[in-house]
């Protein structure tokens, strides 16, 4: 289901760039055009990463909620360094409101690279022991 959420924020995104969809915000509105749209892509994004990433494993049980922790720690820790140098890299005013943008989903994505990565090795280091 989260993949499904985050693969239906991908056209909407796609469609605001080819069609030229203004990039300023409505006069202040919170119910204008632009803030709309972005509010729809974004809950979507946001929605579908977090079903993703925090779903049920076929198996939970105490080493995959050691690896989640650790994942989730990871992320934190590399998010943070990123947005640390990015903050200190741009200085513009519409270059710092990406990174804080960025700010929103870049520790999801990290911590669901980190912890399928270390799932992945689990899976590959146990079928080799029981060989």
């Amino acid at each position: 289901m989260g993949v499904l959420f985050f693969c239906a924020h991908i056209p909407f995104v796609i469609f605001r760039d080819s069609i030229k969809f203004p990039v300023t915000v409505d006069d202040g509105n919170i119910f204008g055009s632009y803030h709309v749209f972005f509010m729809i892509t974004t809950l979507l994004m946001l929605t579908g990463l977090v079903l993703f990433a925090f779903s049920k494993e076929r198996i939970e049980d105490e080493q995959i909620a050691q690896l989640r922790m650790d994942s989730l720690q990871w992320a934190v820790y590399l998010s943070y360094i990123l947005l640390i140098v990015c903050l200190a890299v741009f200085s513009k005013k519409q270059d710092i409101k990406d990174v804080m943008h960025m700010g929103i989903w870049v520790p999801l994505l990290i911590f669901i690279v980190l912890f399928r990565w270390k799932m992945f090795r689990n899976s590959r280091y146990t079928k080799e022991d029981a060989i």
